[in-house]
């Protein structure tokens, strides 16, 4: 499954130390975060704004750096969480995200930083040149697809201090993008020391995986539709105006920021608003899939975390169907705030437009605007874990008899060429012949689909518990690393503590390590230190050998 990445559009706030004063504008508040009667935004950003001034020195805020503000969360007893990215002398610093916590009171309570060594270049003057950059990332994306014949290659670097490899450094982050023989985009991003030229890190910026309507997957299911003229359109404005568009089998001329020019998508008509046959034959099945998976997993964020659409701000999202030439992928892109699905060959997968997949997508566009975990090592494997965790919670949160809830990922999807019956297992991830189930020390060197294994393991027991049981009609089997026994605490509690620790603990930078305090951190404000619920979470981390 995949994901492209973005930057949140949020208004700067600029700290200038020097002069002991900061000038905080006006960022986005999460819906439906805050107490009715609590603090409002205004307040919030501007508590913000004198509590990063005083803890400057304890940030690692110079006069050098400002900040921008990424998200808010007000809980429900008015404490403040703000989160915030930065840049060094106007260049974004990877790694340099942080969250400031405050009381009810407006006062500073704590923090999370990314990375907590200094921040200090002697110049910013890349003795690697820009062409250099995108020369060696683009040689970067044919070593990753040897043997593919890539077309329409292009490559465009940005040049940002890199603070998650290390002491703070240099670096051109270069987009490379390019189609597969079957004009299916490929993309890579290529981290390069902007001084040496040597490679620093790379991974693939498109994140694998896989009215009423008949749909492929899901039953006949109930829609939202609106009426134009003498015919309806698949657009629900009930959540946003999310709507649903087919591309016929067409591809984007690029992607992510480099994209000039995306695969049309015209929203989906029908003349009775009774859409499509549950058959791939109607074009219509599949749209109605997706359409149903973006409206559950709106509902499942809205109802579940107070969270009122992927960016929090009321906005729908869309979808494109039918993308492609045998397109074996489905991917959520920043770029266009849209779902795009593939049909799959046939053989081994047919259209990925299942209800997990649409839930596994569209939280990568939650993480992107929350925690922003960094898609490469272990962050890489949290952000995809993120996805399988919430993309099978919208799955047992629709209760749709015809695809019960399960902790199998892309179940419905699979065809009998795949070899197996899904994607991911997250009871036992090394069914799938790859993944992990237990943390050592070099699982963030794995693909980020494997390396999720490890958090996959621990929100399957930390809801389950570990042992035999029947979920959904399938056997499931919950191991555990240290032969301990333990015991679940639920399906709606693991949500809420992975919810809370992705929004106000998490950085680009968690490690396994880091996910264990966040999530502790966040089973301790919502259930208290002394509860099961505490102790629970670090007896299902430890159970994956997360210590």
């Amino acid at each position: 499954m995949s994901r492209t990445r973005h930057t949140r559009g949020s208004r700067l706030a600029t700290v200038g130390m020097s002069a002991a004063a900061t000038t905080l504008l006006a960022g986005a508040l999460s819906p439906g975060a805050a107490a009715a009667d609590g603090p409002g935004r205004d307040t919030v950003l501007g508590n913000a704004a004198t509590v990063i001034a005083d803890q400057a020195a304890r940030l690692g805020l110079t006069s050098d750096q400002s900040t921008k503000v990424r998200d808010v969360i007000v809980d429900a007893d008015g404490a403040q969480h703000v989160r915030y990215d930065r840049t060094y002398r106007q260049l974004p610093v990877l790694g340099g995200d942080f969250v400031v916590h405050l009381t009810a009171a407006g006062d500073f309570s704590g923090a999370e930083r990314a990375t907590t060594r200094p921040l200090s270049l002697t110049n910013v003057e890349p003795s690697v040149s820009a062409p250099k950059a995108a020369d060696l990332a683009t040689a970067a994306l044919r070593l990753a697809n040897v043997g593919e014949t890539l077309r329409g290659l292009v490559a465009k670097p940005q040049l940002v201090v890199d603070a998650l490899h290390g002491k703070p450094k240099l670096a051109w982050r270069t987009e490379a993008t390019g189609k597969d023989s079957l004009g299916n985009p490929m993309a890579r991003v290529v981290l390069t020391d902007a001084v040496t030229g040597k490679q620093i890190d790379a991974w693939d910026s498109i994140e694998t995986a896989a009215g009423d309507g008949r749909s492929l997957y899901s039953g006949t299911v109930p829609l939202q539709t609106t009426k134009s003229g003498s015919t309806y359109q698949l657009t629900d404005p009930t959540r946003g105006n999310t709507y649903t568009g087919d591309t016929r089998n067409k591809t984007d001329s690029c992607i992510l920021i480099l994209c000039y020019k995306r695969a049309a998508a015209p929203v989906l008509t029908d003349a009775d608003n009774h859409w499509g046959t549950g058959a791939t034959s109607s074009r219509a099945s599949a749209a109605v899939d997706a359409q149903y998976g973006t409206d559950t997993t709106w509902d499942y964020y809205k109802k579940t975390h107070g969270r009122t659409g992927i960016a929090g701000d009321g906005k729908g999202s869309y979808n494109r169907v039918h993308y492609g030439s045998a397109y074996n992928n489905a991917f959520w892109d920043d770029g266009c705030f849209c779902m795009t699905y593939g049909d799959g060959d046939g053989t081994t997968f047919g259209p990925l437009v299942s209800l997990d997949v649409s839930g596994h997508e569209m939280s990568h566009g939650v993480t992107s605007k929350t925690a922003a975990l960094t898609y490469s090592g272990e962050p890489g494997g949290l952000n995809e874990a993120t996805s399988d965790i919430f993309g099978t919670l919208v799955e047992f949160y629709a209760a749709n008899p015809s695809d019960p809830g399960d902790w199998r990922i892309g179940e419905k999807v699979v065809k009998s060429g795949f070899g197996r019956s899904a994607l991911r297992y997250m009871d036992q991830p090394s069914k799938d012949g790859n993944s992990a189930d237990c943390w050592t020390s070099s699982v963030g060197n794995l693909d980020v689909h494997y390396s999720s294994g490890v958090a996959n393991h621990f929100a399957y027991l930390l809801a389950e518990g570990s042992g035999p049981k029947t979920i959904g009609g399938v056997a499931h089997n919950g191991t555990t690393c240290d032969g301990a026994k333990v015991t679940g605490i639920g399906r709606a509690k693991l949500g809420a503590i992975w919810y809370r620790a992705l929004t106000v603990y998490m950085t680009s930078s968690t490690k396994y390590a880091g996910a264990r305090t966040a999530t502790l951190s966040a089973a301790k404000d919502l259930y208290g230190a002394g509860s099961a619920e505490y102790a629970a979470v670090g007896a299902a981390w430890s159970a994956v050998s997360v210590k």
